[in-house]
């Protein structure tokens, strides 16, 4: 299966659910085409038990795809660029300390909860995790993923205050968890010099490092973008600024999120008030929305598809159970803790904790940072449960929020 066939059958399968969403489901795109994309995988799985090819095709294309790699270093810089480019700087600056507060101290502290509370309850069930390993699954299930709340957060009139938190926690928080998760990889690895001083080292050469490079391809996209008034140039100089810049920072081994990020508030708000003509805003815009729309899609039948290729068995089921609580009650503390201090100098929208507990949802990131860990029987386990911790949280909390929020607000 050669790279054109893949993508004809990515982009026609992603194509056909979504129609099947739109005409029979009306659900959210993004979450009802997972809810079928996994019907039609978990179809495949039972036909398998009786036809073993049935399924041959789709493991052969998702073992070529290899889903980490297309994510990480293929679709990502697109999806964080799209976000951040809609953001308005101006409103993050007004939530800038929760955000921050969420994005780092809430994403250290759910990974050493979720690694504490994973590794009591995975040797409680046998499973027998190392510790580093539980606290490597805790910095990839942390970070959130708002793709799929954020258009139900909007009908149901959440305070535009608690949308830039939700938005501006997820595009920082995804560069923040992959940097903790590469630290502590290195330190499961046994690499040498992994102490207080080589992780403080690796974490401003990731973080700060990455930073800076994308305020600096950010600034010169800017200054080409102010040389030209036509958008068919100025969309190729962003193309350009996302491919170009995530693939410089993930050379000079730097957190490409966040320079992607980076860049994306600098063009999305310096670049389109003082660098584009409205012709080309509304061009640049609807061109991005589109990419947006249908690399999520794509991303979301993949992780429908992805069940296909794991292994599972009843305990690292139970494992997914309770990984799902202990990913939960981790997400609650790490969003109490910032927002109780910080309420000390400020006042909040009511029932923020709850809603940023139950709307922080995880995507495909943390199944990516899964499928890049080492071969063995504890990434096997870890696949499944992150897989399942996952699938609980775009289904069950992504459906179930509209009506979480509608009673919040009647209480």
């Amino acid at each position: 299966m050669d790279f054109f066939e893949i993508i004809a059958i990515l982009l026609t399968l992603s194509a056909f659910f979504s129609f099947i969403n739109y005409k029979l489901l009306r659900l959210p795109n993004t979450i009802g085409l997972m809810l079928i994309v996994l019907l039609f995988s978990l179809l495949l799985i039972a036909i398998g038990w009786f036809v073993p090819d049935s399924k041959q095709w789709a493991v052969a294309m998702l073992i070529q795809i290899d889903f980490d790699e297309t994510l990480l270093h293929g679709m990502l810089g697109f999806l964080l660029f799209a976000g951040a480019l809609h953001v308005n700087i101006n409103d993050l600056r007004q939530q800038y300390r929760i955000i921050l507060g969420l994005a780092t101290a809430g994403i250290v502290i759910s990974t050493i909860l979720v690694g504490v509370t994973g590794w009591w309850l995975f040797n409680l069930l046998g499973l027998n995790v190392p510790f580093i390993y539980c606290l490597l699954f805790g910095a990839l299930i942390s970070p959130t993923d708002p793709i799929a709340v954020l258009g139900i957060l909007k009908k149901a009139g959440t305070p535009k205050s608690l949308e830039i938190k939700i938005v501006g926690e997820s595009l920082i928080n995804d560069g923040v968890g992959v940097v903790i998760f590469l630290i502590l990889l290195e330190m499961a690895g046994g690499g040498n010099g992994t102490g207080f001083a080589r992780v403080f080292t690796l974490f401003i050469q990731e973080a700060v490092g990455g930073g800076l490079l994308g305020l600096g391809t950010g600034m010169l996209a800017y200054w080409m973008l102010k040389q030209v008034d036509n958008y068919q140039v100025e969309i190729l100089i962003t193309l350009g600024l996302v491919t170009g810049g995530y693939a410089l920072a993930d050379n000079m081994h730097l957190s490409a999120p966040i320079a992607i990020v980076v860049a994306g508030l600098l063009i999305g708000n310096h670049g389109r008030s003082f660098a584009m003509s409205a012709h080309t805003r509304q061009n640049l815009d609807t061109f991005w929305q589109l990419a947006d729309e249908v690399l999520n899609a794509v991303l979301f039948l993949l992780i429908g598809l992805e069940v296909m290729v794991l292994s599972y068995n009843w305990l690292s089921f139970a494992g997914a159970l309770l990984g799902i609580v202990a990913v939960l009650s981790a997400r609650l503390v790490s969003v109490s803790i910032p927002i109780y201090i910080l309420k000390m100098f400020r006042t909040f929208s009511p029932h923020v904790v709850k809603i940023l507990t139950w709307g922080g949802l995880r995507g495909g990131i943390s199944i990516a940072l899964a499928l890049s860990l080492p071969a063995g029987p504890h990434r096997d386990t870890l696949l499944a449960v992150t897989y399942g911790v996952v699938v609980f949280s775009i289904l069950v909390q992504g459906l179930t929020i509209s009506t979480f929020l509608k009673i919040l607000q009647k209480g």
